[in-house]
């Protein structure tokens, strides 16, 4: 990272905590500088995208900006969420952590509570769930908060907050198709919509996801496209809801078992609105599931424990089982570019997305957010496109510990595809599958492990003298784990118990 770079783990003071509070008299007030500064695009900023990622922005620009206008090519869905897709990923298994739940709740105070009003969950992971490592079950210990929900509902519920402030209004049904710019390209002056309509904008801020088409768009304006980073382990998804079945003897919430190298196969089971359970099974490369309903219990029933198979075995399905296969880190390195154009700002997936299945998206988005918001505190509209390059960088910055978790996880599987790990990688590597297996039943390292899962403590925090000390000790290597159908505290339905199949691995 060059000398741009930021902490990437800041934790919330109260002169930033203050920030977001001053800026709500600001909003309150927004309309009215909105309405005098209807036709200056001095004072206007445009979002592209209405994921999270483009919500959250917009919500941090209304504090410096009078007016934001967010550009979305869905319709957005009124009343009841429903699926809509610019959102594809969403039918899957879902995690914001609780740095997220944190950021989010900072810069739309109450938005928990109505979550969670709304059928949302708020748990203890990993004590509220049963969760097969690769190296063993974890024990009934404490790691870190973590918010479950339908993505609609949480989209839908930030959005409502979000477009609460009378300076943002959302154009749905949209598209940008270019970008406007000054001599040179070296300045973007608005964005140009498909069918002809141009938008002046100070700043344009594009939150447009995985689709980005933000590097054909600069090299329009004469700027090279950046470079790009990606490694694929070809993990493929198959997703379900359910009913939810009666069970009083069951003590946990959701489930995950996790694969290893030599069965390249897990499962996930977590509760959502509306008393359904999202289940998403997940393979590499040739294991990747199958979205044949016939196929979906077996595939179940495969895992390295007959957990996950054994609680829907008999649950009544909600759905068909939907895919998802476009599950590759990918960074577009904007940060490294020598020329970058004033006026203009990529966040979120845009620029680094992540496999989904390690849960770090959304919280990254908030994370992205709260970098930007850190960076245009103090400047005006026009201080803000100027300083573009460093807020890109910034921004960017955010995205380094959860890549490297990724990816480092990633490259363990043979089939991966992309730059072969390094000497560190693999020295990290190794450490890590003993934190894994220290964490599986000691709760101080459980605390530090989630701590930096959830991107709430930095990656050092694994490595101070003491937790290397606890962790270097442990007599038993994960290298190969026997593995029990059922972790101690909790065994399976009594009923199932002599039906059940062995466990896998």
């Amino acid at each position: 990272m060059d000398d741009d770079a930021t902490d990437n783990h800041p934790r919330t003071t109260d002169s930033h905590a203050d920030a977001y509070a001053g800026s709500q008299a600001g909003d309150r007030a927004g309309g009215r500088a909105g309405d005098r500064a209807e036709d200056h695009a001095g004072d206007h900023a445009v979002v592209l995208g209405a994921g999270l990622a483009g919500l959250l922005a917009a919500r941090v620009l209304a504090r410096r900006f009078s007016r934001v206008t967010m550009i979305e090519r869905d319709e957005l869905p009124q009343g009841e969420p429903v699926f809509r897709p610019g959102i594809p990923q969403s039918r899957h298994a879902h995690v914001l952590w609780s740095r997220g739940v944190e950021l989010i709740e900072l810069m739309l105070p109450g938005i928990t509570d109505k979550l969670v009003a709304a059928g949302a969950g708020l748990y203890d992971s990993p004590r509220d769930f049963l969760w097969l490592s690769p190296a063993d079950w974890f024990g009934p210990v404490s790691g870190a908060r973590v918010l479950l929900a339908s993505r609609e509902l949480l989209d839908q519920a930030v959005r409502q907050e979000v477009l609460r402030n009378p300076r943002i209004r959302v154009r749905a049904g949209e598209t940008a198709a270019g970008l406007a710019a000054g001599p040179g390209g070296r300045t973007v002056t608005g964005v140009e919509l498909r069918g002809g309509e141009r938008l002046a904008a100070r700043l344009v801020v594009d939150a447009t996801g995985r689709t980005s088409k933000a590097p054909a768009w600069l090299a329009e304006l004469g700027h090279p496209a950046p470079g790009v980073t990606r490694i694929d382990s070809h993990l493929g998804y198959s997703s379900r809801y359910f009913e939810i079945p009666d069970d009083p003897g069951r003590r946990w919430q959701g489930m995950y078992v996790q694969g290893r190298p030599e069965l390249p196969r897990g499962g996930v089971l977590m509760p959502l609105d509306a008393d359904r359970w999202l289940v998403t099974l997940v393979g590499n490369g040739e294991h990747a599931p199958s979205v044949r309903e016939e196929e979906f219990l077996p595939f179940a029933r495969s895992l390295r424990s007959p957990a996950l198979y054994d609680a829907i075995r008999d649950a009544t399905p909600l759905s068909a089982p939907t895919a998802f296969r476009n599950t590759a880190n990918e960074w577009r390195h904007y940060e490294r570019l020598e020329r970058w154009p004033a006026g203009f700002v990529v966040l979120g997936d845009a620029v680094c997305r992540f496999n989904p299945v390690y849960g770090h998206g959304m919280t990254v988005a908030a994370l992205a957010a709260e970098a930007l918001a850190k960076e245009i505190r103090t400047l005006n509209p026009e201080e803000i496109a100027a300083a573009s390059r460093r807020i890109q960088r910034r921004t960017t910055a955010v995205a380094a510990v959860p890549w490297q978790i990724a990816t480092s996880e990633d490259m363990r599987y043979p089939v991966t595809e992309g730059p072969p790990p390094d000497r560190a990688t693999r020295i990290l590597q190794s450490y890590m599958s003993r934190v894994m297996a220290a964490a599986n039943t000691d709760p101080a390292i459980a605390a530090r492990f989630f701590g930096v899962l959830s991107l709430t403590s930095p990656p050092g925090t694994l490595l101070d003298p003491v937790t290397m000390v606890r962790v270097l000790s442990q007599r038993r290597l994960p290298t190969a784990p026997h593995t029990t159908a059922y972790p101690s505290h909790h065994g399976p339905p009594v009923a199932r118990a002599q039906s059940r199949p062995p466990a896998a691995g």
